[in-house]
C-alpha cells in the first residue's frame, strides 16, 4: 500500500470573514442553529453560474434517439443553483436552491419539474412593539423573472425585497442552513435549518418523504418583536386544498405542510388562495392579511375542504407560525413538508409500492402522518446525523474541502431519482415474450428478480426464509440526458464509497446486477453509433443499466453502443462486490453472488485474443467514456482488469474456491507484466497501445484499478514509484 499523507493542500478554502459575522454565529450557537464551519457556503446575493451548453447538427440529432433526446430542452437553463435536496431515499425528492427556491420535483419516475416554483416560499412578517417598525419579506433574494408587476393579484404583489448581501447558505448533506444576518430586520438574526431523515444505519427513517425547517430567531433589539413566518405551497389543477394540501394525479401525489404549535408559538392556516384576480382569496389578499395581522383566522381550521380546482388553475395553501421574541431573547419555530406518492409505475405498466409504505401504508393521505411525525422526531434525527458526521468534521488531518465534499456528494442517493420499493416475493421462472425468450437464473433457490432488503440483509444469515427477501433499492440516473435509466452501473462504480459509509448493508444494487449477469434477453436492438444489430442482453455480460420501461426485466436502455462488448463493466462489477464484502467483513453471503462473479471474469476471456492474460479494446468507444475510441491495451480498462483479477482471486480464497483463485492469479502475473511493458513510458501509462494520435495521451483514470485496490485493502498493482509518478503528469 502507498503510505504517507493523502492530502497535501491543508489551507482552509473559506475564510470566515468572507461569509458570516462571528458575532452572529455566537448568538446562534445553540440548538444546532449555527452551521458547522466545514459546510459549503455561498452568499445569497451571488448568482448561479450558467453552465455552458453544446449544440449538435440536425443529422446528429436524428441519429440520437432514445435514451438520449436531443430535441427536448430543459425548461430552465442548467446552472450551479442547487442546494441540499429534501427527503429520504427512494421516495421522490424536491430540491431547494441555495437562494431558497423549491425546484427539481422528482416525485414520479421519469419526470422532473426542473423550473423553480416561485409560489413555494417561506416569508417573514415582523412588527416591533409600539408599531414603529415593520418588515415583510419573502425569504428569497431579488425579484425573479416572470413575476410581473407588484400591482398584480398574484405572487408579484408579495415583498420580494430581500437583498441577500448579509445572508448565506450553508450545505452539509442531509442538512442545510440559511443565515439571515440582519435581513430584513437589522435587529433580528434568523437561522433556517433544513433537515432530512438521511440517517446511516437507520433504514426506516431514511426512506421517509419528508423534511423539516427549523427557524431560530434572535432579537438583538431593545423592543419586543412579533415574528410570523409563513410556509406557502401550490399545485396546479384538479386538487382539493385543506389545511393539509392534497393533489390528485396518476399516480396520486399528496403534499402536506405543517408547523409546530407550542406554548410560545401560535399556528394558523389559510387552506386555499389563488394566484389570479378572479380567485375568492388572492395571493395579494393573503399577503395583505399577514402584513396587517401577522396571522390567519383560527376559524380556518374548521372550514373543511375547499372546492376542487379546475385543470389549469393553481390553488395554494399557507401555514403561519407567530411568536413574540423578547429583547435579547431567542425563539424556535418548526415547519414540516411531506409528500406521499405510494405507488411507483413504470412505462410498461408494472407498479410497485415505495418502501415507506411498509410503515405508513399505501394511502396518499399518509403525508399528514409524516409531517406530524417529522415535527416530533427531527431532534432525534439530528442527534444521529451529528454522531455520524462529527468524527470526520473534527478530524484535523483532513482538509476542509474534503469534509464538505464527502458528505455533500451523497445528495445523489436522494435527488438522483432514486426509487426504493417494497416488492412481494415471486416465483423463479422462464419468461416467454412473443418469439423472445428471457432466461432468469436462480441462485440458491431465490428468484433473481427479488433483491435483498438493504436494511435487513444483515439479519439474513440467520433467517434464510425466501419470504424475508422483499425489498430492492435502485437508482434512476438524472444525468447525461439519459431518460429514467435505472442504476447506471459504470457511473455507480465511482460513487459507491461514499454511499457504503452511510448504508453499509445496501447490497441491492450489485445484487440486482449479479442476477443480471446470468440473465439473457435475445430481443434484437439496433446500436445507434455503429448502426449494427445485436441482442439486448448477453449472458455473462454485466448490463450497463437495469432498464427504464420495465426495470430489472428489460435491461440496457442505453443503446448507443453494444455494451456487451464494453471492457470495463465486468471488472467494475467484480471490484464493487469485493469492496463491499471487504468493507463489511461478511464474506459468508458472498456465495450468493459468487457464480456471477466467476461468470463475469470468464466472459472477459474472449477479449484476450493473444492469450497474454490481458484484455484488448476493439477500436471503438467500448467503455464508459463512450465518445473515446480505444485501440489494443488501454490504461483504463487494463488496470481495471488487473484489479478485478486480484479481487477475484482474493474472494475465491475467502470462499474456498482454490481452483478459481489459482486461475485468476495466473492470469494476473502474465497480464501485469504485459501491461507495464506496453504502456509505461517512464512517466505515466499511455492511453492505449495503439498508433493513433491519442495513444500516448494521459488519462486521469489510468490508475482506476489501483485506486480500488488501495480502497479495498488489497496489494498495490504497481510499485510505489509508478503510482506516485503517474498523477504528477496530469
Amino acid at each position: 500500500m502507498v503510505s504517507g499523507n493523502l492530502f497535501h493542500y491543508r489551507k482552509n478554502s473559506w475564510p470566515p470573514e468572507e461569509y458570516i459575522n462571528r458575532t452572529t454565529l455566537q448568538l446562534l450557537d445553540f440548538d444546532s442553529a449555527a452551521p458547522p464551519e466545514q459546510a459549503l457556503r455561498r452568499k445569497l446575493n451571488s448568482h448561479a453560474s450558467i453552465l455552458k451548453e453544446f449544440s449538435i447538427t440536425f443529422t446528429e440529432a436524428l441519429k440520437m434517439k432514445a435514451p438520449i433526446d436531443p430535441f427536448t430542452r430543459e425548461s430552465c437553463k442548467p446552472s450551479a443553483s442547487q442546494g441540499v435536496p429534501l427527503g429520504g431515499m427512494g421516495s421522490g425528492s424536491i430540491s431547494r436552491g441555495f437562494r431558497g427556491e423549491f425546484r427539481h420535483f422528482q416525485i414520479l419516475p421519469g419526470t422532473c419539474e426542473t423550473s423553480p416554483m416561485m409560489a413555494n416560499q417561506f416569508s417573514i412578517f415582523i412588527s416591533r412593539e409600539g408599531g414603529n417598525k415593520k418588515f415583510a419579506s419573502v425569504l428569497s433574494p431579488g425579484r425573479h423573472e416572470g413575476l410581473g408587476k407588484s400591482s398584480d393579484h398574484g405572487i408579484s404583489s408579495w415583498g420580494w425585497n430581500l437583498n441577500g448581501q448579509h445572508s448565506t447558505y450553508h450545505a452539509l448533506f442531509p442538512r442545510a442552513w440559511t443565515i439571515y444576518d440582519g435581513e430584513p430586520d437589522p435587529e433580528l438574526k434568523i437561522s433556517c435549518r433544513q433537515i432530512s431523515p438521511f440517517i446511516p444505519h437507520n433504514y426506516r427513517e431514511s426512506s421517509l418523504p419528508t423534511a423539516v425547517f427549523v427557524y431560530t430567531l434572535v432579537n438583538t433589539g431593545k423592543d419586543r418583536a412579533k415574528n410570523s413566518i409563513g410556509g406557502i405551497s401550490h399545485l396546479s389543477g384538479d386538487h382539493v386544498n385543506e389545511p393539509f394540501m392534497t393533489a390528485k394525479d396518476n399516480p396520486p401525489v399528496t403534499y402536506a405542510i405543517a408547523a409546530c404549535e407550542t406554548q410560545n408559538v401560535t399556528v394558523s392556516v389559510l387552506p386555499c388562495f389563488g394566484l389570479n384576480e378572479g380567485s375568492c382569496i388572492t395571493a395579494k389578499d393573503m399577503w395583505g392579511k399577514m402584513v396587517q395581522d401577522g396571522h390567519f383566522d383560527r376559524e380556518n381550521f374548521s372550514k373543511g375542504p375547499s372546492m376542487p380546482s379546475s385543470p389549469g388553475d393553481t390553488h395554494c395553501a399557507a401555514v403561519s407560525a407567530s411568536t413574540w421574541v423578547e429583547p435579547h431573547g431567542k425563539c424556535t419555530v418548526a415547519f414540516s413538508v411531506s409528500w406521499s406518492s405510494p405507488k411507483v409505475k413504470f412505462c410498461k405498466g408494472k407498479s410497485y409500492h415505495r418502501r415507506y409504505t411498509k410503515y405508513y401504508g399505501t394511502s396518499e393521505m399518509a403525508a399528514k402522518d409524516l409531517v406530524h411525525d417529522s415535527l416530533t422526531k427531527y431532534m432525534l434525527w439530528e442527534e444521529e446525523i451529528e454522531k455520524w458526521q462529527n468524527p470526520i468534521l473534527k478530524d484535523d488531518r483532513l482538509p476542509e474541502w474534503y469534509k464538505f465534499t464527502l458528505f455533500n456528494e451523497l445528495y445523489f442517493l436522494v435527488a438522483g431519482g432514486t426509487v426504493w420499493i417494497e416488492k412481494p416475493k415471486t416465483e423463479a421462472r422462464v419468461v416467454h415474450r412473443s418469439a423472445v425468450t428471457v432466461k432468469e437464473a436462480t441462485i440458491n433457490g431465490y428468484d433473481t428478480s427479488v433483491d435483498v432488503d438493504p436494511i435487513e440483509s444483515n439479519e439474513l444469515a440467520s433467517r434464510k426464509s425466501p419470504d424475508d427477501l422483499r425489498c430492492r433499492q435502485v437508482s434512476i440516473s438524472g444525468g447525461c440526458r439519459i431518460h429514467n435509466v435505472v442504476y447506471v452501473h459504470d457511473v455507480h462504480f465511482s460513487r459507491v464509497f461514499c454511499a457504503s459509509r452511510a448504508v453499509p448493508q445496501n447490497r441491492a444494487q450489485y445484487s440486482a446486477t449479479a442476477k443480471a449477469v446470468l440473465f439473457e434477453d435475445t430481443r434484437k436492438v439496433k446500436f445507434l453509433a455503429e448502426g449494427n444489430w445485436g441482442i439486448r442482453k448477453v449472458k455473462g455480460a454485466v448490463p450497463h443499466d437495469l432498464g427504464t420501461h420495465d426495470p430489472w426485466h428489460e435491461m440496457n436502455a442505453y443503446n448507443i453502443h453494444d455494451t456487451s462488448r464494453w471492457k470495463d463493466l465486468n471488472p467494475k462489477f467484480v471490484l464493487q462486490v469485493y469492496r463491499d464484502f471487504a468493507a463489511t467483513g461478511d464474506f459468508s453471503s458472498g456465495a450468493d453472488v459468487w457464480p456471477s462473479v466467476c461468470a463475469a471474469i470468464e466472459y472477459m476471456d474472449q477479449f484476450d485474443r493473444d492469450n497474454d492474460g490481458l484484455i484488448e479494446n476493439d477500436g471503438f468507444p467500448d467503455q464508459t467514456y463512450d465518445a473515446w475510441t480505444v485501440h489494443g491495451i488501454s490504461a483504463y480498462c487494463g488496470s481495471l482488469w488487473l484489479a478485478a483479477l486480484q479481487a477475484g482471486a482474493a474472494m475465491a480464497v475467502q470462499l474456498g474456491d482454490e481452483a478459481f483463485a489459482e486461475k485468476c492469479k495466473g492470469k494476473l502475473v502474465k497480464a501485469k507484466a504485459v501491461f507495464e511493458e506496453k504502456l509505461w513510458n517512464g512517466s505515466y501509462f499511455n492511453y492505449d497501445s495503439g498508433s493513433s494520435s491519442n495513444s500516448k495521451s494521459i488519462q486521469a483514470d489510468q490508475l482506476a484499478g489501483q485506486w480500488y485496490m488501495a480502497a479495498s485493502g488489497l496489494p498495490d498493482l504497481f510499485d510505489d514509484h509508478k503510482i506516485r509518478r503517474a498523477p504528477e503528469n496530469l
